[in-house]
């Protein structure tokens, strides 16, 4: 009974912890489905264009994690706020992502412009007969050159609907990114294939009803917030001014930048792994992303209830609720593994089949299969590591959580990849399972890092606001 009480909650407290998920969940849902949709129709269109959209995406990956993580960095901060009932505080940590994600979008911008031949260059390999080179190049340069147009947008809807989210509005975020999904899904077709008069673009075509997605999500978001400004009170003269006190914007910066720079180099490593991945062949390239796709749509689940940890663990921390806040990030964690157990059941005897759909090559659809049903082998430990990140942040260790992110990947699996090619000389047969194995190495160091209490902290206390 004890170990029972100890692991598991009772009704009330799964109510509450689905009841902050599960809009994340769907909202997770439809974008990564839209997206499953997205890859399906370029890749109807050739596997040349379907290489190309992947590889400029990853490269977009690196944008928006990085703006994943200053949003980040103030949303510790948002939902400590909130939890403590400081209205002004959350205002701050509103303005602050507003100025950052415009900041970042303009950095972005500049090195995609000047360096665009460079990023791509990363992830084009001469080696495979199946797919044209020149070709895939071309195609990524056009979908790269539109999707630039998407970036503010994107950081703006991100800072709005975060800020939502941390102060226990999810539903909302969930519906308007369900009409942006829509609007994108809608406009691919129509774009991408030219249907009832408008023109055949391809993966111009997909670019361009990406963008239009992005502006919807944020002028519906914008929209409401304007019209709800009574209901959240922090809302109230939060674009009067961009003024953010100094001791609030240094707490931030302390904890915030820390992030910033960790998403950085996570979403760098990533990338780096996916440029090792390719020098295996652009069908590998082709397979990955087919892959990534279909695994993203089956981990939603318990990675989104990973953030829900998040929100809920910071909120009792900030509310000094210390051995609360121990208690639920221990069940919330046992209960997203279990969530796990059951998407890989799921994956290893159906899911695997969906790149069979796809028109491209027997070879990409082979190494695509592969890819799923080996990543699923490893889904309970990414759902615990994920679990580890998002507690590990909500106390503000942002220099254990870059210790435990960025840092491992970075000095753990982008060196492996390449390694095990250019050293070893394994196929990608054997390379890809070796890498996702490096999840139960963090996975132990995770379980060290919450089992010492280091994140148990309220970081929110002697943070003074001053005048608003």
């Amino acid at each position: 009974m004890s170990m029972r009480k100890k692991y598991f909650g009772d009704r009330a407290f799964y109510k509450m912890a689905l009841t902050v998920s599960i809009p994340m969940m769907l909202q997770n849902f439809i974008t990564n489905f839209v997206s499953l949709l997205d890859n399906f129709m370029v890749g109807a269109v050739g596997t040349e264009e379907m290489t190309a959209v992947s590889i400029v995406n990853q490269i977009l990956f690196v944008f928006n994690l990085v703006v994943f993580g200053a949003l980040s960095g103030a949303g510790i901060f948002t939902a400590q706020y909130h939890g403590k009932q400081d209205n002004n505080g959350v205002r701050f940590t509103l303005r602050f992502k507003v100025a950052i994600g415009l900041l970042l979008s303009v950095i972005a911008v500049v090195l995609l412009i000047v360096l665009d031949d460079t990023f791509i260059g990363l992830f084009i390999h001469d080696v495979d007969p199946n797919i044209n080179v020149e070709q895939t190049i071309l195609f990524a340069k056009e979908y790269l050159k539109i999707m630039l147009w998407g970036l503010a947008p994107f950081a703006l809807a991100s800072a709005l609907s975060s800020t939502l989210r941390e102060t226990e509005e999810t539903l909302v975020p969930m519906l308007i990114g369900l009409a942006a999904v829509i609007t994108n899904c809608l406009f691919n077709y129509l774009l991408i294939f030219g249907k009832i008069g408008f023109p055949r673009l391809g993966v111009r075509g997909a670019a361009i009803a990406t963008v239009l997605s992005r502006f919807v999500e944020f002028g519906l978001l914008a929209v409401y917030c304007f019209k709800k400004r009574g209901r959240f009170p922090y809302l109230h003269g939060a674009f009067r001014s961009l003024r953010i006190p100094a001791a609030v914007l240094g707490q931030i910066g302390k904890k915030g930048l820390p992030l910033l720079f960790n998403e950085l180099f996570w979403s760098g490593g990533v990338a780096l792994t996916g440029a090792g991945y390719s020098l295996h062949g652009l069908s590998v390239v082709a397979g990955y992303s087919i892959s990534s796709t279909v695994v993203n749509l089956f981990t939603i689940a318990f990675l989104s209830f990973g953030a829900a940890i998040g929100i809920i663990v910071g909120k009792q921390l900030g509310a000094s609720e210390f051995d609360e806040a121990v208690d639920s990030c221990r069940k919330l964690s046992v209960f997203a593994v279990l969530m796990s157990l059951g998407v890989t059941l799921i994956v290893v005897l159906v899911g695997y089949r969906i790149p069979m759909l796809y028109n491209t090559t027997e070879q990409s659809k082979e190494f695509a299969m592969y890819f799923i049903r080996t990543s699923a082998l490893f889904f309970p430990f990414t759902a615990f590591a994920n679990a580890s990140y998002f507690t590990l942040r909500s106390g503000g260790r942002t220099g254990l959580t870059i210790l435990y992110d960025s840092v491992f990947v970075m000095t753990v699996s982008v060196p492996a990849v390449f390694l095990l090619y250019y050293a070893a000389h394994l196929d990608i047969w054997k390379v890809y399972p070796i890498i996702q194995a490096l999840e139960i190495l963090k996975c132990l160091i995770g379980y060290a890092f919450l089992k010492k209490r280091i994140w148990v902290k309220n970081i929110v206390d002697t943070t003074e606001q001053g005048e608003r």
